[in-house]
């Protein structure tokens, strides 16, 4: 029997398996309303965490804590992720996901407040990696922001870049569609730029500045 594209991306999405404290974030963040990053997709996280050997890393959107657990298991032991939400019961889920995953709180700093006003005062140049989950309305300001704090040879990586199908539709032209379509396609054009699109989860821009 052949597999269906359903299947396969069924195997991969449980391919490695997920931590406990990962699953008690997921399930914080489906009781908050909130879409966590899939399973594959946080592995993914992990890994280009590791890749990097990534010291300093800059999350948009704390979520309940299921892509920052990601990217700290990713991260230099000396590694410290910036997290930015303005949802304080949001960070409050965070918080109690990283203390059951055994994360020291001298590993993270989360801050309260809307990212625009937070990123602005991030230092240039000084990030390896920055990860975008936040309001798809600010993405192309996210994207310009997380460009300028993230060093050359680092990534910046967009989640939500297929918009559960709507990205590749080319009669939807909602809002947010258009606007998630618009930071793509600007990522794609810029000359100091290397982007793959990986269709994992709800799909990743992954770009590295060169």
């Amino acid at each position: 029997m052949t597999n269906t594209r359903a299947d396969m991306t069924l195997y991969a999405e449980h391919y490695v398996p997920e931590t406990e404290a990962s699953q008690v974030a997921r399930h914080a963040s489906i009781d908050l309303g909130l879409a966590p990053v899939s399973v594959a997709t946080a592995k993914t996280l992990t890994l280009l965490a590791r890749l990097l050997d990534a010291k300093a890393v800059v999350e948009v959107g704390t979520g309940a804590g299921v892509s920052a657990l990601a990217l700290l298991a990713g991260m230099s032991r000396d590694g410290i992720l910036t997290s930015i939400d303005n949802e304080a019961e949001h960070q409050m889920a965070a918080k109690e996901a990283l203390r059951e995953g055994g994360i020291a709180h001298t590993k993270y700093r989360l801050i309260a407040g809307e990212a625009l006003s937070v990123l602005p005062r991030l230092t240039d140049s000084a990030y390896d990696l920055a990860f975008i989950d936040g309001t798809f309305i600010e993405y192309p300001e996210y994207l310009e922001e997380a460009l300028r704090i993230v060093r050359p040879g680092g990534l910046v990586i967009l989640h939500h870049a297929l918009l559960g199908g709507k990205i590749a539709d080319e009669t939807n032209f909602d809002d947010d569609t258009m606007i998630v379509r618009d930071a793509l396609e600007a990522a794609k054009g810029m000359d100091n730029l290397t982007t793959a699109l990986i269709p994992v989860g709800d799909g990743l821009l992954v770009a590295l500045k060169g």
